[in-house]
């Protein structure tokens, strides 16, 4: 993912929320948001250059979703996937204890026991997260970027405002306006590199779940979307 929303034990009718874009070049293949036939208890996308994926659930009751940190160092090709990191959480693997052997990410991971973030920039660090809302883009956790900003207020006035409609999430992650020349905005509509697919994430508390994926071409059309339930055992 690129830019992501997350609403941890937020509001009293959500255990979890997640809204969040992945951006990817148009020309990388990759599968829509499915079970995995490998993996039956995998619910995500996937990325078929590396096999795994950007953002997902499973029928286990795990949530992951990874973000990349850009930086002035040029991306490793030996290093390990770091979409690996999601589908290795949701298969029901442990979080790695260094995270030196991927390029710079951001992990955000839930389980029945709680939400943990994981970043090795500026060093490898676990943290434990509290109840709230959490964004996180392409820097490290604590810096703001325009696009995170705008789209963690724009989480905090839907749980405000209209906490059971869904498809606004989705609309709100197609917002293209810039509210000034310098930031990108939640959809970046580019036929080379731009925004791939939206992803919300929605489990009630006692763990009906819901999550959809809304795709897009490379002139940004919609070409598809799938919603696929689940439930978590609380």
């Amino acid at each position: 993912m690129c830019v992501v929303a997350v609403a941890w034990r937020a509001h009293p009718e959500w255990h979890i929320i997640v809204a969040g874009n992945r951006d990817e070049f148009h020309a990388r293949q990759s599968a829509p948001l499915s079970h995995w036939e490998d993996q039956t208890d995998i619910i995500a996308g996937r990325d078929l250059v590396s096999g795994g994926s950007w953002m997902g659930v499973s029928t286990k009751g795990r949530f992951a979703v990874v973000t990349n940190i850009r930086s002035s160092e040029r991306p490793d090709p030996d290093k390990c996937s770091r979409g690996a990191l999601v589908a290795d959480w949701l298969g029901g693997g442990l979080l790695p204890d260094n995270g030196d052997c991927f390029n710079p990410f951001n992990l955000l991971a839930s389980d029945q026991n709680g939400a943990m973030l994981l970043s090795n920039r500026p060093a490898h660090t676990l943290c434990t997260l509290d109840n709230g809302i959490y964004g996180l883009s392409n820097a490290i956790p604590d810096e703001h970027w325009p696009r995170k900003d705008r789209l963690t207020r724009a989480m905090n006035s839907w749980l405000a405002d209209e906490p059971h409609r869904l498809d606004l999430l989705l609309d709100m992650l197609g917002e293209e306006k810039l509210p000034d020349q310098d930031a990108y905005p939640i959809f970046i509509h580019n036929p080379v590199y731009g925004t791939r697919c939206s992803t919300v994430v929605a489990v009630r508390p006692d763990g009906r779940g819901r999550i959809i994926e809304r795709r897009f071409d490379s002139d940004g059309q919609r070409i598809g979307e799938t919603s696929l339930d689940f439930n978590w055992a609380m």
